[in-house]
């Protein structure tokens, strides 16, 4: 398995993507210099962004790609095992990239705060910046076969068997 975070006392995260796996390339054109727009800032927790899930485009997806899944985690949450902001799947192996409105087939998830879909970056006030990690994984199967609720963590786990090759880029935020 790739690397472990381990900082601010915080308990160690694995990433989740197994050793080996190919990598293809991943951008928005939501990010300027590696922050996200206001319009992608959470509208809660005390933030009052727009909460518009970020645009994403991929390229050079390994063959053998039979779906996609899209996450963004944060490591540095101050909650000991970092925060799911967002997680899509089943998404068709013949899309390179999202927009606002995920493709027909594709499973918008539950986040970590237990609502379905994306929740913008909000880290704490005075808190050290956060590192928001974008990843979008190509699968080796068309569909995770899970429902909207499923827990992140029971979906990322469910995913990590099935990873083929991963792009992933990382935007911070601070407040």
């Amino acid at each position: 398995m790739r690397g472990e975070v381990r900082d601010f006392g915080r308990v160690s995260v694995r990433a989740g993507i197994p050793a080996g796996v190919e990598q293809f390339t991943v951008t928005s054109p939501d990010l300027a210099n590696g922050r996200f727009q206001d319009a992608n800032w959470a509208n809660s927790f005390g933030c009052d962004g727009g909460n518009q899930p970020l645009r994403l485009n991929w390229r050079g997806a390994p063959a053998g790609t039979k779906s996609f899944a899209v996450t963004m985690f944060d490591p540095d949450a101050p909650t000991g095992s970092g925060f799911w902001h967002w997680l899509v799947w089943d998404v068709p192996a013949t899309t390179t990239g999202l927009s606002q409105n995920p493709p027909t087939g594709a499973v918008v998830g539950t986040n970590a705060a237990g609502a379905q879909g994306y929740l913008g970056p909000c880290p704490p006030v005075g808190d050290r910046t956060h590192r928001y990690r974008i990843t979008v994984y190509a699968l080796d199967t068309p569909s995770l076969a899970l429902p909207a609720a499923t827990p992140p963590t029971v979906t990322a786990f469910t995913m990590g068997g099935h990873i083929i090759g991963y792009a992933q880029t990382t935007a911070l935020a601070a407040r």
